[in-house]
């Protein structure tokens, strides 16, 4: 059974949209505790800035928008992976940088949760590599050499 606590907290831009600030259980163990409003037909969903966790250990701080991962934003995960950065959708879309549970490090373009653009890659070694990657892929990519 779903808890939750509700607070009306302020109305913001839209007249018609009040801005709530919430804590909730959901039926398999996730949390959300930040902001919400509600949809024309009545739904409270995510929107402003929030944190949800999981279970496993998962958390994700950041902002929200139609009830999904949307703007700036940080996703922790046990393994000790972490993104942060731009999303999109509930994906990682736009500038950000994910750190690998390995150590090596990505900070450069992103869309629909591949790394795609121009970016800069630390390897496990601590070389610095920079270029144009494309998914799993980095034609021309350069080793960065200090003299």
């Amino acid at each position: 059974m779903a808890k939750w606590g509700l607070l009306r907290r302020s109305i913001v831009g839209d007249r018609d949209a009040e801005v709530y600030k919430i804590s909730f259980v959901f039926p398999n163990g996730d949390k959300y505790e930040g902001d919400c409003t509600r949809t024309i037909e009545g739904v409270l969903e995510r929107s402003g800035h929030g944190v949800h966790t999981t279970p496993d250990g998962i958390i994700y701080q950041g902002n929200w928008k139609n009830d999904k991962m949307n703007g700036f934003g940080r996703l922790e995960h046990p393994s000790g992976a972490v993104y942060e950065g731009e999303f999109y959708n509930n994906m990682f879309h736009g500038t950000g940088t994910y750190i690998f549970t390995n150590g090596a490090k990505y900070t450069g373009q992103f869309c629909e949760n591949k790394l795609q653009g121009n970016g800069e890659f630390k390897d496990t070694q601590g070389l610095e590599w920079d270029g144009t990657f494309h998914y799993t892929a980095a034609p021309g990519l350069k080793l960065k050499l200090e003299m």
